[in-house]
C-alpha cells in the first residue's frame, strides 16, 4: 500500500462501490453510503465516527492521530444531484469509455471522495513521513443546503488546514462565490377580477419592483473579484394568485444573490432591505422578506501565497497538471464552513465542473489516479515530520 497501484484497480473499484449507493439529493439518504465509507476508513486504522444527524442523513469522520502537528482535513460530500434523463447507461453503475469513468457523482464528488480515501491509505502506510492529525470529513447534503457541513462545524472541531474535494482538473481553487436566496413577498389587495380597480394587483406591483432589482444587479459589476468575477442578483421564481377570478394580493419572488469573497450575508440582507424600503417610500410598493431559503453558504477565499496553495501547485506540477495555477469558480461549496472554523484551505479534485450535474458525467481515470497522489503530497508538505 506504499504506492498507488499502477493500474489503479483499487481506486476504481472503490469509486464503483461509491456511485452504486443511491445518494441523489433530494432526498439524500447518505447514511448507507456513510457506513460503507466508515468501513473503508476503519480498515486503514482510523478512529471512525458516523454521525446520523437526521433520519437517513449522516456524516462520517475518520481520524489518524500521528504525533504533534497541525490538524489536516480532507473533506468532500457523499450526496449527488438527481440523475435526470439523457444518460446512455445506468447512472448508478460505473462504466469505462476509454479514459472516462462515467456515472452520476463520478466527478462531483465521489471521484474526489474515492481519491481522498486512497490518499489517507497512502499516508496511513507511511506515518514516518508526517506528523499531526489527519481527518477525513465526508458529509451529507452539500448539493442542497450543506446541512452536513453546517452540522459538523457546529461542534467547533479544531481544523487547521483543509482540502475540499470538488472537480477542478486537479488545480487549486482558492476562491468561490456564495449564495443567498431571499423570498420576497410583494403585497397587494384582493378584488373581483371584474372590478380590478377596487384592488391592488400584486403582480403589477412586482413588475414595478423588477427594474429596481435589475438596476441593483448592474451596479454590482463594480465589486468584481479578480478570480470569481462580480456578485449578481436575479429572480429565479415567481408565484402569485389564489383563483382565476381574483386580483392577487401577493406575489412571491425568489431572489438569487451570489456573493463574492469579502461580502457577508448580513451586509447583503441589509442592502436588500434598503432597496425594498426605497421602493416603498418612492413608489408605494409594499414588500416583506418572508425567509432566507437554505443554500450551501457564503463566499470564501484563501490568500494565494499561503503554504497550502504553494504545496498544491507543486504537487500538481509533479503529477501532470498542465496548468496548476490557482483559480476561482462561481459556484458554492463547503470550504466556507471550514473557513468559519479558522481553517486555511482550498478546493481541488479530478474532473471538470462543466460535466458535473450533466448526463454521462465522468472523471478521467488518469486524473482520478493523479488526484490521490496530489492529495497525499499536499498533506505531507504541510505535516512534514
Amino acid at each position: 500500500m506504499g504506492a498507488m497501484m499502477d493500474d489503479t484497480t483499487r481506486l476504481v473499484e472503490r469509486l464503483a462501490r461509491l456511485v452504486a449507493f443511491d445518494t441523489q439529493n433530494p432526498p439524500g439518504r447518505e447514511a448507507e453510503c456513510a457506513e460503507f465509507i466508515a468501513g473503508e476508513l476503519a480498515a486503514l486504522g482510523c478512529a471512525v465516527e458516523t454521525d446520523v444527524f437526521e433520519p437517513g442523513r449522516a456524516n462520517v469522520v475518520g481520524r489518524i492521530s500521528n504525533g504533534p502537528g497541525p490538524v489536516f482535513a480532507f473533506n468532500t460530500h457523499i450526496d449527488v444531484v438527481p440523475a435526470g434523463g439523457g444518460w446512455t447507461g445506468d447512472p448508478l453503475r460505473l462504466r469505462a469509455q476509454g479514459d472516462r469513468l462515467v456515472a452520476r457523482g463520478a466527478c462531483d464528488a465521489k471521484g474526489p471522495l474515492a481519491a481522498m480515501i486512497e490518499a489517507m491509505a497512502l499516508l496511513a502506510a507511511d506515518r514516518a513521513s508526517w506528523s499531526g492529525t489527519l481527518l477525513g470529513v465526508f458529509v451529507a447534503d452539500e448539493e442542497a443546503a450543506s446541512r452536513g457541513a453546517r452540522h459538523y462545524a457546529e461542534g467547533r472541531p479544531k481544523v487547521d488546514l483543509v482540502v475540499v474535494g470538488e472537480p477542478s482538473g486537479n488545480a487549486p481553487i482558492i476562491a468561490h462565490k456564495g449564495s443567498l436566496r431571499p423570498l420576497v413577498r410583494v403585497c397587494g389587495c384582493t378584488a373581483h377580477s371584474g372590478t380590478p380597480d377596487l384592488g391592488v394587483n400584486a403582480i403589477y406591483q412586482a413588475g414595478r419592483l423588477l427594474p429596481r432589482l435589475a438596476a441593483y444587479h448592474l451596479g454590482l459589476a463594480g465589486r468584481a473579484h479578480p478570480l470569481v468575477g462580480p456578485p449578481s442578483l436575479t429572480v429565479t421564481r415567481a408565484q402569485a394568485g389564489l383563483a382565476d377570478n381574483m386580483v392577487p394580493d401577493a406575489c412571491e419572488l425568489l431572489l438569487d444573490r451570489r456573493l463574492v469573497p469579502g461580502e457577508t450575508e448580513a451586509a447583503v440582507v441589509d442592502e436588500l432591505r434598503q432597496l425594498l424600503d426605497a421602493a416603498r417610500r418612492e413608489d408605494g410598493i409594499e414588500t416583506e422578506i418572508l425567509a432566507l431559503k437554505p443554500t450551501t453558504g457564503g463566499a470564501s477565499g484563501t490568500t494565494p501565497d499561503h503554504p497550502i496553495i504553494e504545496a498544491a501547485i507543486e504537487a500538481g506540477r509533479r503529477h501532470g497538471v498542465v496548468d496548476p495555477r490557482p483559480f476561482g469558480f462561481q459556484g458554492a461549496c463547503d470550504l466556507v464552513h471550514f473557513r468559519a472554523l479558522g481553517a486555511e484551505g482550498l478546493v481541488l479534485g479530478p474532473g471538470d465542473l462543466a460535466v458535473a450535474h450533466k448526463p454521462d458525467e465522468f472523471v478521467p481515470r488518469s486524473e482520478l489516479a493523479a488526484s490521490a497522489l496530489i492529495y497525499r503530497d499536499i498533506a505531507r508538505a504541510l505535516m512534514a515530520s
